[in-house]
């Protein structure tokens, strides 16, 4: 059992992108209660899968308005992704009801429930919405942010939030979302806030799961002032440009604000990386010749004559995209409309080694939120529908990282999980997962590829991997923990500083698989076996690895620190 619990409640929960994102963070998020409601659907898919993938327990498939609060249990953290159909990237910004739309209305209930919790509210909330959120309505932008901001000031939270594209920090897709996150005030988190400027830009939550460098001239501070009522009525009234940075963060209605320039040094994920082997992919999802010049006329550049409602005849004009999608950079945004045959500008398409052009299928869909591969597969849930559920669904890494992230402030100690986001789950019995049961080659799961490039001059440490633990480094999986023996027994001589690759060594095999360090810690076994001796709970070095590729076969080496450990160069090896 997790030393800690982080009770955790999930509103519009969809299925279930930030319970996948959380528990890969650590397992103390325990999700004890969600909710999940598609309005004017008779056929609840979300709700199915979400259902399927973590049972039925703590499920609510009813809509939000007309839950009471003392249904909801008290928890620790309110996280959701609130509906953001009225200024999504679907309409434009003129168009858009903004807050006071039909779903934008939905952000009272996330304030009804906060409110009327009272005393009981969570110590920290987590939302997640679309980029231009920080943008609208374009009558007055800017104005919807600031109702949020002020009516969770109100509430007693302090809140920072930032606008991530995933894909600028290695994650497959160009997903550009709002992530707020909010901590109540004398809560262990806000106490540790000591300037609004160094909490944003290098001490913070967000600043620690994805740091960035600041955009010259771009700070502002300012307050949001009046009721409700008047910030919705005269907030930014008459500007053209929203006051607020794309990070940020709020203090008793107080602003500071930046824009933020992203910093990412790790590995990267690709469109090409996510797709499965052509041989895989079922023929309904290759384009015919027939078909063919449709999707190429579907993905040009076009001008058409048009005549608007009031009779005026205008030029429609739009720009061509690329036909087939490249395979070396991350993948557009997904949208709901990404499943079925009809060629459409938005939809992706590949081009197969064969030369053949095809769409996406849904494992790769789940691929580019970073889900499990076949979480969405249910016998009742359409390809089409899988689409549009992948299509509404957040980015599980990104949740992951600002996960880890809370986790460490809260508790002063790295977390760890036994579910990381890579990690197959056991199907419930109600799903039959043998889509490609018929096929010889194997398909490998939850194993994308990255985009990287080995340095053979930096220093690798090699560790010898026990006998009780050889399983766990021989079979695939993309992220892995190494506890060294207790430190005592560490050898002084490397430089911890310096070590930048890992390479397991199997007694009587060697070594074979390359890792990076992506972060070296303190840390015991008894993070992840409480109930074990006396002796795992001595402090330990952890290395938390990244798989990145293997040698062709295992390579005998020798063993220099107490026959269990070795500093070198990689290229050393590899030659």
């Amino acid at each position: 059992m997790a030393k800690h619990h982080i009770k955790v409640v999930e509103l519009f929960a969809g299925v279930g992108g930030f319970r996948i994102g959380l528990e890969g963070a650590s397992d103390a998020y325990e999700t004890i209660w969600n909710n999940q409601w598609e309005p004017s659907t008779l056929h609840q898919d979300a709700s199915l899968v979400y259902k399927a993938r973590f049972g039925f327990q703590g499920h609510v498939n009813k809509d939000i308005n007309l839950v009471k609060t003392e249904e909801i249990p008290d928890h620790d953290l309110l996280v959701g992704g609130f509906p953001c159909q009225d200024y999504s990237v679907a309409a434009t910004l003129s168009r858009s009801g903004g807050i006071e739309g039909k779903k934008g209305v939905l952000w009272w209930q996330i304030y009804r429930i906060l409110d009327e919790k009272g005393a009981k509210r969570p110590q920290y909330i987590f939302f997640e919405n679309v980029d231009r959120l920080l943008n609208s309505p374009a009558t007055q932008r800017g104005r919807d942010f600031a109702i949020i901001l002020a009516s969770l000031a109100d509430l007693g939270y302090v809140v920072e939030w930032r606008i991530i594209n995933a894909a600028d920090y290695g994650m497959p897709q160009r997903r550009r979302r709002t992530y707020i996150v909010g901590y109540r005030k004398g809560s262990v988190v806000a106490n540790k806030i000591e300037t609004m400027e160094n909490w944003v830009k290098y001490d913070g939550v967000m600043a620690e799961a994805f740091p960035f460098k600041v955009s010259d001239g771009s700070q502002s501070e300012f307050d949001i002032k009046g009721t409700i009522q008047e910030v919705s009525a005269k907030f930014n009234k008459g500007e053209k440009e929203t006051p607020f940075g794309n990070a940020g963060i709020m203090i008793d209605r107080h602003v500071y604000s930046v824009d933020a320039i992203p910093v990412h040094e790790g590995t990267s994920q690709m469109l090409g990386d996510i797709l499965v082997d052509e041989d895989f992919v079922p023929e309904e999802f290759f384009i015919s010749e027939e078909d063919l010049p449709r999707w190429q006329y579907e993905k040009g550049a076009k001008k058409i004559n048009r005549v608007s409602k009031e009779g005026f005849e205008y030029v429609f004009s739009e720009g061509g995209m690329a036909f087939p999608d490249y395979l070396d950079k991350p993948s557009r945004t997904m949208i709901t409309g990404e499943g079925g045959p009809s060629p459409s500008r938005f939809k992706h398409v590949v081009q197969t080694p064969s030369g053949r052009y095809r769409r996406l299928i849904p494992i790769e869909m789940e691929r580019l939120n970073m889900f499990p591969d076949n979480h969405t597969y249910h016998p009742d849930v359409t390809d089409g529908r899988r689409a549009f559920l992948m299509g509404n669904a957040l980015v599980c890494g990104i949740v992951q990282e600002i996960g880890r992230s809370l986790y460490r402030f809260i508790y002063d100690e790295a977390p760890v999980s036994t579910h990381p986001i890579h990690k197959q789950r056991n199907p419930r019995p109600v799903l039959t997962l043998d889509l490609f049961s018929t096929e010889e080659k194997d398909l490998i799961y939850n194993k994308p590829k990255k985009t990287y490039q080995l340095d053979t001059s930096k220093r690798l440490l090699v560790g010898l991997v026990k006998k009780d633990n050889q399983e766990y480094f021989l079979t695939e999986e993309p992220t892995k923990l190494y506890y060294t023996d207790s430190i005592r027994k560490f050898p002084s001589t490397i430089a911890l500083n310096r070590l930048y690759y890992f390479m397991p060594y199997i007694k009587g095999k060697g070594v074979k698989d390359i890792y990076l360090i992506k972060l070296l810690r303190l840390g015991s076994k008894s993070e992840v076996h409480p109930e074990t001796k006396k002796d795992q709970k001595a402090p330990r070095f952890v290395l938390e690895l990244e798989y990145l590729e293997s040698l062709p076969e295992y390579q005998m080496i020798t063993l220099r620190f107490q026959h269990a450990f070795t500093d070198t160069f990689l290229g050393k090896v590899m030659k």
